[in-house]
């Protein structure tokens, strides 16, 4: 056997860090197992496991941070809705960059886009009565079902994988039809599987949701990096695909997070339609005893309450960012392409050693590279790959945490370096020694 970390090493760890099941771990139990593993043994891993930037903070962002503080920005509370600078920055972003109208009032930064999503469920749920759960179209993030449980919303769920194109028409009605779902969610390009929903399947979504009267909540917190578009160029096609497009019910989500490589000062948006930012809702108006109009509800009833407004130097440093996006200053789409690189690369070692990519096709062509992907190994499950290859020195979680239904494990390539590019070579081909195919 050709190991780097033998099962009985592995198997101890894992007690140790009180993971009951790896087959079955979170992002955050594999973490502590790989750092565990490695600290005992000196071994490196290659880290496929969580999804946080691998690329420098963009620098304009710092220098506007600083130039907030040194002009005291930090001794005054930020307002609930975000600063005037931000407000409006993001909508000439959204315009130039997906070509859809939403005024700078409708746009909320938020503490990154899992406080969006996080008070986004909770504004959806409780806007009509009887309309309380929330539809998933997997394979997603898994914290958005961590904090369905906190909020005790029920939830439902489908695995994209067999119902591309036409048929997710009918997939989605069977759920909408039923009267309860308030709002669907979903990633694009997708966490995990990297697949990209195309205009014709967000046509079909915005249509339903219309029809249904559902929030559609869109989160693109890849933004621009599907790298076989050339998009990212300011206010010229081909613009970013959207739901917002197809109808007026529906929430975006823009994190800082990946696109300017600024996850530490977690910054993000959600920009809300106009229309529905000012819909009246009775149901809420009675809950919050306020006017029960969606947007100000969402704001300073719901977010307010969560996290009392964003950092207000984090703000004027997106705001710095995505202004100097717009006039083409930064190019954050080449900044970030390192991705893509990374990815060609990593996913040619895994299947010239027998490995297949699961999630392998869009609609009309081959999924891309970029910050995930997706593996397979013939006879193995997901979770039993997991464990595999955490005794190969490779971390990563498997797909059946992330609602699919299909068998292999997410792969992220953020922390991926040049040296270890031959260290996953020489791992996958021991791997491939001890595992032969049939």
């Amino acid at each position: 056997m050709s190991r780097v970390f033998s099962e009985e090493l592995v198997n101890s760890v894992a007690k140790e860090m009180k993971v009951a099941d790896l087959a079955n771990a979170t992002i955050g139990d594999v973490l502590l197992v790989a750092s565990r593993l490695e600290e005992l043994t000196g071994i490196p891993f290659i880290r496929m496991d969580q999804g946080s930037p691998g690329l420098p903070a963009n620098k304009i962002g710092i220098e506007a941070e600083k130039k907030a503080l040194d002009r005291g920005v930090g001794s005054q509370y930020p307002a609930a809705a975000g600063v005037a600078e931000l407000k409006q920055a993001a909508s000439r972003f959204v315009k130039a960059f997906i070509d859809i109208d939403i005024s700078p009032r409708s746009c909320l930064p938020t503490t990154g886009s899992v406080a969006a999503s996080f008070g986004a469920f909770i504004a959806c749920t409780q806007r009509i009565p009887g309309k309380n759960k929330v539809l998933f179209i997997d394979p997603g993030f898994p914290i958005q079902k961590s904090q369905l449980r906190i909020l005790g919303i029920e939830w439902e769920l489908f695995d994209i994988h067999d119902f591309r194109g036409e048929p997710l028409r009918a997939k989605l009605e069977s759920f909408l039809s039923k009267g309860d779902i308030a709002a669907v969610v979903y990633s694009n390009p997708n966490n995990p599987a990297w697949i990209c929903l195309e205009e014709s399947e967000l046509k079909i979504i915005g249509e339903l949701a219309t029809q249904y009267d559902v929030i559609v909540l869109e989160d693109q917190a890849y933004f621009c990096m599907d790298f076989r578009h050339a998009f990212g160029r300011p206010y010229q096609p081909p613009f970013v695909p959207t739901v917002a497009r197809y109808t007026d019910n529906y929430i975006l989500m823009l994190s800082a997070s990946k696109i300017f490589s600024y996850a530490g000062q977690r910054i993000a948006l959600a920009c809300v339609s106009d229309k529905l930012f000012d819909t009246q809702y009775p149901a809420l108006a009675a809950r919050y005893e306020d006017s029960g109009v969606f947007g100000p509800t969402f704001i300073a009833s719901i977010m307010y309450m969560i996290t009392s407004g964003c950092t207000a130097t984090t703000q004027y440093a997106m705001a710095e960012m995505l202004e100097k996006s717009i006039s083409g200053e930064i190019n954050f789409v080449e900044d970030v392409r390192e991705y893509e690189r990374r990815a060609r690369r990593m996913k040619q070692i895994f299947t010239d050693h027998g490995f297949s990519i699961v999630y392998d096709k869009d609609v009309t062509q081959q999924v891309g590279d970029g910050f995930f992907f997706t593996l397979g190994y013939p006879g193995l499950t997901g979770g039993e790959l997991l464990r595999e290859l955490m005794m190969y020195g490779v971390s990563s979680i498997s797909l059946s945490t992330t609602g699919s239904e299909q068998q292999g494990v997410r792969a992220c390539t953020s922390r991926m370096r040049e040296e270890l590019y031959p260290v996953l070579e020489e791992r996958m081909k021991a791997f491939q020694a001890d595992h032969p195919l049939k």
